[in-house]
């Protein structure tokens, strides 16, 4: 087992993963830490070690809101349940889970990015073990990044210090990561051309911004989009607080800086970090991308579906009872309005498809309800047909049945636990038929970092379910319900209705 390796700054050393034939490395440093005339600067190189470095424990979270002390936090009680885990500005790390016996096995690597609305979350969230991946034969690397404030102001000093880096330093630290790790995961038995990156919800996202950013060109070869894509159903729907301008941002960034009490950039970078995250949630702002013109060059949406984006074969999805887009109006005439608005000479086929003669706007609203992310995915499946490039997306949808005393549907992050086989880190009362849909989920996540296409055996031998490509002529997906199902089925007529008037508005 490869135990002890070395990278570019030095020499490692792991520990064995419960399965002692997964090696794991905790707390890699990838860049030097952001602290001091670092904080808010683009990620600089880490520096060389003396002697071996214990990769032993987690290096401590970005600066956030604390963890576990909101008893009404329904993400408290599913994985955010240690206060205590250590927070530091300095969190620039990663970790590797390795099966790698030599170092020229050239594994497949697969790079996760955490999701938490770029404003919390954390590479030790106990779903995210890589282990169950690695058994499988794929080399798993959590990487970390700068959140909220941290990662995401900007200033007119910032600007003016570093016109090339502006802002977008959370973004910055997941490209150094992967960047790192196509430097170095040849030592830990990787292929460095053979690289996925995934991410889920603001990971997802962070996953769609690398693969528009013009710089990133041959730094991974196949990309996983969990529950990351999104755009405006009914003209809401959207992250709220995202694509704002780098000059609304700098604005911000001017307006912090009074709200904390100081008046340049000198002066911010030498508070206490602790001090500036209790004014940050004292404040109560969101602090996200920034289209910079940079690294961030438009509404990655928009990036996506013109092809302005690494030609990669893309794995996506959304779990079924997650973010709907219901239209926001409170009487008929609104609804009518609304329809005219956005649909033109063609309200009266939507107004038809919701039923508006019966007059009961409660039910026409439920009619109207899509899932937003799925509307978002066959958007882009049908740009990626119509352009005529011939880079597959996989897409699926994640609706078994979810245990416990909450009922709480399939919710949003309620897959991670599957895609990485956890569900015994988990308080709720999975079952047989669960552990069984977290196997097949793991073996077609392996098989898409292994070689962009998510087919292939169970560990029983047996073919499991084919999963083929979306396309216009068949729109169809992976239903991951109480059992894997490809499942040839069109979707809705409001579904196909708002895909069609998409592209005429557009």
């Amino acid at each position: 087992m490869l135990r002890k390796v070395k990278v570019e700054n030095g020499l490692i050393q792991g520990l064995p993963a419960a399965d002692p034939r997964i090696t794991v490395f905790k707390g890699i440093p990838f860049a030097t830490p952001p602290v001091g005339e670092n904080r808010w600067r683009a990620p600089q190189p880490a520096a060389d070690w003396e002697g071996t470095l214990k990769a032993f424990e987690f290096a401590p979270i970005s600066m956030q809101a604390t963890p576990g002390v909101n008893p009404d936090d329904f993400y408290s009680r599913e994985w955010h349940v240690d206060p205590n885990v250590p927070m530091d500005e300095d969190n620039l790390y990663l970790n590797i889970w390795t099966p790698a016996k030599r170092t020229d096995e050239k594994l497949p690597v697969y790079v996760w990015i955490f999701g938490g609305g770029f404003q919390y979350g954390y590479t030790s969230e106990m779903e995210f073990d890589g282990e169950r991946l690695a058994r499988r034969g794929a080399i798993v690397v959590t990487v970390n990044y700068r959140l909220n404030v941290f990662g995401f102001l900007a200033h007119p000093e910032i600007t003016q210090e570093a016109p090339e880096a502006p802002t977008n330093f959370g973004l910055l630290d997941q490209q150094a990561g992967i960047e790192w790790v196509k430097r170095n995961i040849a030592a830990f038995g990787g292929d460095p051309d053979n690289i996925t990156v995934g991410g889920q919800s603001a990971g997802g996202a962070s996953v769609m911004h690398q693969l528009t950013a013009p710089q990133n060109e041959g730094l991974f070869q196949s990309a996983v989009v969990l529950s990351g894509v999104f755009t405006n159903v009914y003209q809401n729907g959207g992250i709220p607080g995202s694509g704002r301008t780098l000059a609304e941002v700098e604005q911000a960034g001017v307006d912090f800086f009074n709200f904390i009490g100081v008046s340049s950039l000198e002066e911010a970078r030498a508070l206490d970090g602790e001090f500036v995250r209790e004014k940050l949630l004292e404040y109560k702002a969101f602090w996200g991308p920034v289209i910079d013109n940079k690294f961030v060059m438009g509404n990655v949406f928009e990036l996506f579906m013109a092809n302005k984006r690494l030609m990669v074969p893309v794995m996506l999805g959304q779990t079924s009872t997650e973010f709907f887009g219901v239209p926001e109006v409170s009487s008929l005439d609104e609804f009518k309005g609304m329809a005219e608005k956005l649909f033109g000479a063609d309200a009266s086929e939507f107004l038809k498809l919701c039923d508006f003669e019966s007059g009961d706007l409660e039910a026409m609203k439920k009619k109207a309800a899509v899932p937003t992310i799925e509307y978002a995915i066959r958007v882009l499946g049908k740009a990626n047909n119509d352009t005529g490039f011939d880079m597959p997306l996989y897409y699926y949808n994640f609706d078994p049945e979810i245990p416990g005393w909450d009922n709480p549907g399939t919710f949003h992050s309620s897959d991670l636990w599957f895609f990485f086989e956890t569900l015994a880190k988990c308080w709720r009362p999975f079952v047989g038929k669960h552990y069984d849909l977290a196997r097949e989920m793991s073996n077609y996540l392996a098989n898409f970092i292994t070689a962009g296409n998510p087919n292939g055996e169970d560990v029983t031998g047996e073919k499991m379910p084919q999963w083929d490509p979306y396309t216009v002529d068949a729109p169809y997906g992976m239903v991951f319900g109480d059992k894997s199902e490809f499942v040839k089925e069109q979707p809705s007529e409001l579904m196909h209705f708002l895909v069609n008037q998409y592209f005429k508005a557009n």
